[in-house]
């Protein structure tokens, strides 16, 4: 899932190499990490207590803490939120296409009716 991550400018094609990832406690792992950490990308995801409780219980062998910017980690509620809509759709909540295509163009569409809402609630 990393390895897909475009984020779109202005003008050109999309970079695949963000500033940040910001992703939840189920990402800390030491592979996504690392991953992270040879693209040169921030890694704004917290540790695990039982990772950090191995990390210190190792000593001055288990490593330095992982760093944690904790404001740029609060804006990640404005994805799960995109997450929670999305979600709201039983075909996509369900998974229920069974081709990546179809279930692609399920999400693609619900994402247009939020767009749209959206769009309809803002010119009011």
């Amino acid at each position: 899932m990393l390895g897909k991550i475009r984020v779109r400018v202005p003008v050109g094609r999309p970079r695949t190499r963000p500033d940040a990832v910001a992703a939840d406690k189920a990402y800390s792992s030491r592979g996504n990490r690392a991953h992270l950490r040879r693209r040169g990308i921030k890694a704004v995801i917290p540790e695990k207590r039982d990772q950090a409780a191995n990390r210190r219980k190792k000593g001055s062998a288990g490593g330095r803490p992982v760093s944690h910017d904790a404001d740029l980690y609060k804006e990640r509620n404005t994805v799960e939120r995109l997450i929670n809509k999305l979600k709201a759709w039983r075909g996509v909540a369900t998974r229920y296409d069974k081709t990546p295509a179809s279930y692609l163009a399920g999400l693609h569409l619900r994402a247009s009716m939020i767009w749209v809402k959206d769009l309809t609630r803002t010119t009011r």
